[in-house]
């Protein structure tokens, strides 16, 4: 399952820190950002991704974070 967000990261090395705790949240996963549209979307690819969590997690981070259809 392939989840999309919406998020207000833009920097690189913000990104490498998020993707580095999220990986921990949900291990396995494939997740990535892209800093270059301007939606700054965090993709993930995993079996047990909770869109609801991941949201919830990014605000607990300090960033805004909305899921996409």
């Amino acid at each position: 399952m392939i989840e999309v967000f919406q998020t207000n990261v833009e920097k690189e090395f913000q990104a490498r820190i998020i993707i580095a705790f999220l990986l921990q949240q949900f291990p396995g996963s494939r997740i990535n950002f892209d800093l270059d549209d301007c939606d700054r979307i965090l993709r993930i690819e995993g079996q047990r991704v909770c869109p609801v969590r991941v949201v919830d997690l990014m605000r607990d981070k300090g960033f805004q974070c909305a899921a996409l259809d």
